[in-house]
């Protein structure tokens, strides 16, 4: 079997015999589930990103944990092939690609758990690697009437993948990032291994997953801590003239205490002017609602900020309401008269980034590239970051939101593999480019090189979250003093350096002493 694939991975005229080595090799591994060829307008060979397109031997669908045990194991008795977990492709920079390697689709196993769990007085959801959040956020609501308790702002990704990276959105300065709100995993690691693990079982394993990057192993299923799902959510914006008031009194809603503060705390910077994706008509929440820039000051210049909260309630809650809003508003200093809100159910406010992807895929350039940057930035340098980077590099917008909003450190666990930048406040950025196909493409992956090359000039404590880099310099770099623990998690999960080859972290090479000293 080994010998026969790799002349399918040799063989010059591979091409015209994968009909029936797909055939032959999904009868010798005894899959329950499906291989398709790769090829280069497949789904394997793309994704959310656009910038990047590879072609993969195969894509597989597995039916469970055992079919990708197997695929990983026959990876390994092989002396070049390398395996990479897709969720639903939402990667930038293709982290979830295998060149000539075997892509497993996770979509194909996500109605292989869905568990609720009563346990000791808390309340847990089993849920597949594969699943998509939405799924996991109506299902739960409709069935139960609980939810995860830390989400990101788009919902169409899997629980595997979200939990490979963080997973970070307005409640994360709360309850921290979804990787501290699982409690136990089943993952499938680079020796093929099919592996329970906690915080006291398999623990390093267990840590070394969340936010490994798909380095470690293969997410096939989480055990999410979960909470009673509010009914509505009243849903405001503020604008902030000023970095500075935006910045303090977003640091001083994440720093109150739980029921003293908004349930999700974010922000954005847009543009002074009437740019229908940069300027004033991004903020208003409610259509009939225009943003009116009488209200700003003639002396602000050409970047304002909103600061996006939200308040979480029980039907039964709503004559309190507008008493508990006020009084929270009252204590912010954001411009008089700029202010929007709505109130809409739980579930529509969680999904209201997959609403305006519709909205952008029916009337502008949702499939093109997406040359997106996301970085942690200390509270210390964050203020030099907007002077710099805000109101001078992107001072015309970039196209779609840019997303900037404060975290604390301290709702994060350092036993996982995420690095942040030091300090307790940690601000989060998000340039979500949405651009056509062209030559401009080119010259915004420039200017997301040029900021990121500017932080380093100027030795601003940040790091990437999904982050991609092409050399081992940059990568140690960005770990930091963690580089020698990643490593060693490496050599003890996936020695032969099989997993995640896109994040272009390990090449696999018999050679390479750090990763095979196992052998």
């Amino acid at each position: 079997m080994i010998a026969y694939l790799g002349r399918i991975v040799h063989d010059n005229d591979a091409e015209s015999k994968l009909d029936d080595d797909v055939s032959t090799i999904s009868k010798s591994l005894d899959l329950q589930g499906s291989i398709e060829n790769g090829d280069v307008s497949s789904l394997a060979s793309k994704d959310f990103g656009g910038l990047y397109s590879v072609k993969p031997l195969f894509l597989i669908k597995p039916s469970g944990a055992e079919d990708i045990s197997r695929v990983v194991k026959l990876a390994s008795r092989t002396s070049n092939l390398t395996v990479a977990a897709r969720g639903n492709g939402h990667s930038i920079n293709g982290q979830a690609m295998a060149e000539g390697g075997l892509v497993i689709d996770m979509r194909s196993t996500e109605k292989n758990h869905f568990e609720f769990l009563p346990i000791n007085g808390s309340h847990y959801i089993d849920v597949s690697g594969g699943a998509l959040w939405e799924d996991v956020l109506t299902r739960c609501v409709s069935r139960y009437g609980y939810a995860p308790r830390s989400w990101t702002d788009y919902l169409s990704l899997t629980v595997g993948g979200t939990l490979s990276n963080a997973g970070v959105s307005g409640q994360a300065f709360r309850y921290g990032p979804q990787t501290s709100n699982v409690t136990e995993l089943e993952v499938v690691t680079g020796k093929g291994e099919i592996t329970v693990c906690s915080e006291t079982l398999n623990s390093e394993l267990f840590f070394g997953v969340l936010g490994g990057l798909g380095q470690f192993g293969v997410i096939t299923r989480a055990r999410i801590k979960l909470q009673q799902a509010p009914d509505m959510v009243r849903w405001i914006r503020v604008v902030y003239s000023e970095f500075e008031e935006f910045t303090r009194d977003a640091e001083f809603l994440v720093t109150q205490k739980e029921g003293e503060s908004f349930d999700y705390v974010e922000g954005f910077v847009f543009c002074n002017n009437d740019d229908p994706f940069n300027g004033w008509p991004s903020v208003p929440l409610d259509p009939g609602h225009e943003f009116n820039p009488t209200h700003i000051s003639q002396t602000a210049g050409s970047i304002l900020y909103c600061l996006e909260v939200a308040f979480h309630y029980r039907n039964s809650d709503h004559p309190t309401v507008d008493t508990a809003v006020n009084g929270l508003l009252g204590r912010l200093r954001f411009v008089e008269g700029l202010k929007s809100q709505v109130d809409v159910s739980y579930t529509k406010f969680l999904l209201r980034v997959n609403r305006a992807e519709e909205q952008v895929k029916a009337n502008g350039p949702g499939d093109g590239p997406h040359p997106w940057l996301n970085l942690f930035v200390s509270k210390s340098d964050v203020v030099n970051f907007d002077r710099t980077v805000f109101k001078t590099m992107l001072k015309d917008g970039v196209g779609g939101p840019m997303l900037i909003y404060p975290l604390l450190r301290s709702k994060w666990d350092d036993r996982t593999s995420v690095v942040l930048p030091e300090g307790e406040i940690v601000y989060i950025v998000a340039l979500l480019r949405f651009v056509p196909n062209g030559p401009s493409v080119e010259k915004l992956v420039a200017q997301n090189r040029e900021i990121v090359n500017w932080c380093i000039k100027v030795g601003l404590d940040f790091k990437l979250y999904l982050p991609h880099y092409q050399s081992k310099g940059d990568w140690e770099r960005h770990f930091g003093n963690r580089w020698s623990r990643f490593v060693e998690r490496k050599a003890s999960f996936d020695p032969m350096a099989i997993l995640a080859p896109g994040q272009n972290i390990f090449r696999r090479d018999p050679s390479n002493i750090i990763i095979s000293r196992e052998f």
